[in-house]
């Protein structure tokens, strides 16, 4: 990397725009970078820093610190541009930080964003662009550097102070440094992923040790007193011997549980020989008891059934005289229906008499007949004055109706009349209505040529605005793989360079005995090299190549996907905008925008939908004009038609009414007069028939009598009265039959138990005492409970203790496996993080790597370091622990003139100055080759060297310049004087009131 102009304006103490020309510098190959204190010589690096990386060194990143020069006017904005070749690319990077700038209307400050912008030179094509995102040019130049922004201040820029600090620190704070500019975090991520797992390991353990617990407290519950009895488990979960002391102790319990089974099942043998006993006993007492009690039983009954005796005697006679009188009973009911049949004749031929007129109340039936006849000959005289005053009734009728149909009529003509007063008017509104809905399907039309427009537009903005995660997405993946090849590069180049430390032995193993050498040509091969630990084949590094070309293509791809989602982002940006370019819509706008067309569309579309039916109403209201019309002319002729019917009807009624007056008489009406002929009829002939039905009755009644005292006598009845006392219905007599059978059966019955021989001798012993005998049977029975009980819950205990010590057992063989990978990983993660005993000298994974790097980086510094100090000083790095410290990152000095080896903190100012200018240029080669060995044409050396001696100073300057052999160019950051006069070339800082300023001084 070579660096060639740079371009500051409005940074730091830089108040207007400086140019530095590395070109013309590094023409001689050392330079001087000089001023006094505050001038701003450092700015000129934290430009060269923030150019590369978007921020200076972290030391001087302070939150809140602003890159802006004070001095510098409102309007000027800060801008750094430098120009530079690497990685064979000719580039120019401009960096803006974010900063204030005056608004374009009105008063104030507005926050103007950081902007990056990136170029690139071609011979044919001059100067082109790049890129303008942050993100990419930070990606692109990390890439062709190969170094973060901490590796290239500490590369490239040499600070001196933080080497002289790394020199005296102690272990820790250099594993910081070269933690970091290494980056070993992949083997602190190791250490950590180990750490996770062992705890992840230990977890597991933990959590099956407490299962095991958790079974031994359900074994101690399920054993109870026998659990009690055993002695408890001291041990702790992840402790050795805990699953064996629970199996042990799951065994013990076991044992004894069987034990309190046997004797409990003894137990309950014995409770059920004595409940057995108890049973047989209370079983003999209660048939006693049962035997003496029925006795005593049938005695109380026979004496019962005594006194009950006469009651039964006098039910049997009263049932025998009731049988008797049954044979009287069909007489005495044809007697009483025979009374009843009178009494009803009596009292209808009372009601039909007193109808009647007095004269006519005392005659006989034949009178009655007489006069019926009479009267109805009357009745069938009036049929023809009846149809007379019907026909008059329906003429009446015909009138009403003629009158009705007149008020039909002049309502009618009425209602047209109104109705044609209002046509004019009624036809201008109907054709009103048919002109607006014409005007709304033109409306409509036009809506519907707005509304598609619009729709596509809103697909298409919603269509951008998921395009726009898709390109966010898109970004995001193109990042990760160029990552991806980032990382793949780095291994590859750490393979190729392995492969190129050790291609002496890939060369030695194609050597042939007697056959000239490919490289030396000799023919004799003494000492052929062989490989050395870790040696890479060319197949391994071919892989690597491979990788890397595979993760150059996923990142090309990645760029293409990402070019593609943008063009058709900005496709979709182009259709949702439309025919107005000048501003983008968002998608809730043309949703309203929608929304509104489509509202007063529909409302459109709802108005010309009534076209037809306007233009249809139109029509049926001129029909409507036309049949009204004819209604009111109908009506005018249906009057004069009804004229001359009233007067032909009036005409027919005056005849009917002469005959029908000398037809009613004294009657309001024909109709009158003969529903009172009709009346006097139907009286006559009641009155006949009653008198006939009276006279039948008493003959019937008279029968009756004359057959009962006949019936009564037969049957031994001195009266019928005395036959009607005695007589009983059905249920009577089946009660008196049930409580004589009743009585014959409970003697019956006494009988039998008194002829009962166990009954009789059982009251001939004493009184039983069930009582007792049950309190006996029930104390037995409880005792029987018990022992089932008991055993019960001792083979259930058993039966459970198997079971849980299974599970236990069990769980012990599924922890096996579990412990032993906890084991392994425990023994890995303490020999990761230095903790195990394996390992020795207590050194963590990444100290381990980290001194690796740093014997690489003493190995480098000893190189100049020697001729720093006229060969006197070696560095040399120590992994021996000091105090309790863990070992690793050590680094002595050996002194040549005495032959001791001591600390870096011993060395005097001028010393460490020169050791740690020596360690610095060592480190930069290191992290160089680290890097992937990209070249490092320009190097910046920052203060120290007031502090050497003339003869020191000549001997550092003289390594310096051994650095020109490779056509590098260093530049000098110092104010000491001597060194002015040493190297011609310089480039000064100026400070000055209105800001800093840089002039060259050349040869």
């Amino acid at each position: 990397m070579r660096l060639h102009r740079l371009s500051i304006t409005a940074f730091g103490p830089f108040g207007a725009t400086q140019e530095v020309d590395f070109d013309a510098l590094s023409s001689a190959g050392l330079f001087l970078l000089h001023g006094p204190t505050g001038a701003g010589k450092t700015s000129v690096l934290d430009a060269v820093c923030f150019a590369l990386y978007g921020a200076v060194p972290g030391a001087r990143q302070s939150p809140g610190a602003s890159l802006r020069s004070d001095h510098a006017p409102v309007d000027l904005p800060t801008e750094v541009q430098l120009e530079l070749t690497v990685g064979g690319r000719r580039l120019e990077v401009t960096r803006s930080p974010a900063q204030p700038r005056p608004k374009k209307r009105g008063d104030g400050f507005t926050m103007e964003k950081a902007q990056s912008r990136l170029r690139g030179y071609d011979p044919e094509r001059g100067w082109h662009a790049l890129s303008k995102s942050h993100q990419e040019i930070g990606e692109e130049l990390t890439q062709l550097i190969g170094m973060s922004r901490d590796q290239f201040c500490q590369v490239v820029l040499l600070p001196q102070g933080d080497f002289a600090r790394f020199l005296r620190s102690d272990a820790e704070a250099r594993g910081k440094l070269l933690g970091r500019l290494f980056d070993t975090r992949r083997f602190a991520a190791v250490e950590e992923r180990l750490a996770e797992l062992r705890r992840g390991a230990e977890a597991k353990v933990t959590a099956a040790d407490e299962r095991i617990l958790a079974l031994a407290q359900r074994i101690a519950q399920a054993a109870g007193p026998a659990g009690a009895e055993a002695t408890p488990i001291a041990a702790r979960p992840c402790e050795p011997g805990l699953a064996e002391a629970v199996l042990e102790w799951a065994a013990i319990a076991r044992s004894t549980a069987r034990e309190r089974l046997d004797i409990a099942d003894r137990v309950v043998a014995w409770a059920e020989g004595r409940q057995r006993e108890a049973r047989h006993a209370l079983d003999a007492v209660r048939e006693l008891a049962r035997l003496q009690q029925r006795y005593e039983e049938t005695r109380l009954r026979s004496a019962a059934l005594e006194e009950r005796r006469p009651e039964h005697d006098r039910c049997q006679d009263e049932l025998e005289r009731a049988r008797k009188a049954d044979r009287v009973a069909p007489a005495l009911e044809l007697r009483e229906d025979a009374e009843r049949a009178y009494r009803a004749a009596s009292d209808g031929l009372g009601r039909a008499r007193a109808l009647l007129s007095p004269e006519l109340r005392d005659v006989g039936a034949d009178r009655l007949a007489e006069l019926e006849r009479k009267f109805q000959q009357e009745l069938y005289a009036l049929d023809a004055a009846r149809e007379a005053e019907e026909r008059s009734a329906r003429i009446d009728g015909e009138r009403v109706r003629l009158n009705r149909e007149a008020q039909a009529d002049d309502e009618l003509i009425r209602e047209a009349d109104a109705w044609l007063a209002d046509w004019d008017t009624t036809r201008a509104a109907l054709k009103g209505r048919v002109d607006a809905s014409q005007e709304a399907a033109t409306r409509a039309e036009r809506l519907a040529g707005l509304l598609a427009p619009a729709r596509r537009r809103l697909d298409a903005a919603g269509r951008r605005d998921a395009l726009a995660t898709d390109v966010q997405q898109a970004e995001e993946r193109l990042t990760g793989a160029r990552e991806q090849e980032l990382d793949a590069r780095k291994a590859w180049l750490d393979l190729r360079e392995r492969r190129l430390r050790g291609i002496a032995a890939e060369l030695a193993a194609g050597l042939v005995a007697g056959e000239p050498c490919t490289v030396c040509g000799s023919a004799d091969h003494p000492v052929p090299a062989s490989p050395g630990d870790g040696h890479v084949d060319r197949a391994t590094e071919e892989r690597a190549l491979a990788a890397q070309q595979s993760a150059e293509e996923a990142r090309a791809r990645a760029e293409q996907q990402l070019g593609l989602v943008r063009e058709r982002h900005a496709a979709a940006e182009t259709e949702a905008r439309g025919d107005d370019a000048s501003a983008s819509s968002t998608v809730a706008e043309l949703g309203e925008l929608v929304d509104r067309l489509t509202s007063e569309h529909a409302e459109a579309h709802r108005l010309a939908a009534a076209t037809n039916p306007a233009r249809e109403a139109l029509t049926a209201a001129e029909r409507e004009h036309t049949e009204r019309l004819e209604q009111r002319q109908e009506a005018h002729g249906r009057m004069s038609a009804r004229t001359a019917a009233r007067e032909a009807l009036d005409g027919e009624q005056a005849r009917l009414e002469e005959q029908i007056a000398a037809a009613r008489g004294e009657s309001p009406s024909v109709a009158a007069h003969a529903e009172r002929l009709t009346r006097r009829v139907t009286r006559l002939a009641d009155a006949a028939e009653a008198v006939r039905t009276e006279q039948d009755a008493a003959q019937r009644r008279k029968e009756a009598d004359d057959r009962l005292s006949d019936a009564a006598f037969r049957a031994g009845f001195d009266t019928p009265e005395t036959a009607a006392a005695t007589l009983l219905d059905a249920a009577a007599q089946r009660d008196l039959q049930h409580r004589i059978d009743a009585w014959q059966a409970e003697a019956a019955a006494v009988a039998d138990r008194r002829a009962e021989r166990d009954a009789r001798e059982a009251a001939e012993r004493p009184a039983a005492q069930p009582s007792a005998a049950q309190g006996e049977f029930e104390t037995a029975e409880w005792l029987l409970r018990e022992a089932s009980s008991a055993l019960a819950a001792a083979d259930e205990r058993c039966g459970e203790l198997t079971r849980l010590s299974r599970q236990a057992a069990d769980e012990v063989r599924r922890l096996g496996p579990v412990r032993q990978e906890y084991e392994r990983i425990a023994r890995l993660a303490g020999l990761a993080a230095g903790t195990s005993a394996d390992n020795g000298r207590k050194m963590r994974l990444e100290a381990y790597v980290l001194a690796a790097r740093l014997e690489q980086v003493a190995a480098a510094a000893t190189a100049r370091l020697q001729r720093m100090s006229s060969g006197r000083y070696t560095l040399v790095h120590s992994d021996a622990r000091t105090g309790g410290r863990r070992a690793g990152l050590g680094l002595h000095v050996v002194d040549a003139w005495t032959g001791s080896e001591r600390d870096t903190a011993t060395l005097s100012g001028g010393e460490t100055f020169f050791a740690s200018l020596a360690l610095a240029l060592g480190l930069a080669d290191v992290v160089t080759e680290e890097a992937g060995g990209v070249r490092l044409d320009t190097l910046f050396i920052d203060e120290g060297f007031g502090s050497l001696d003339d003869q020191t100073l000549d001997e550092v300057l003289d390594v310096l310049d051994s650095l020109r052999e490779r056509d590098r160019s260093v530049g000098i950051v110092s104010h000491v004087a001597d060194l002015r006069r040493r190297i011609p070339v310089r480039l000064e800082v100026v400070k000055e009131r209105q800001g800093s300023s840089v002039r060259h001084r050349l040869v």
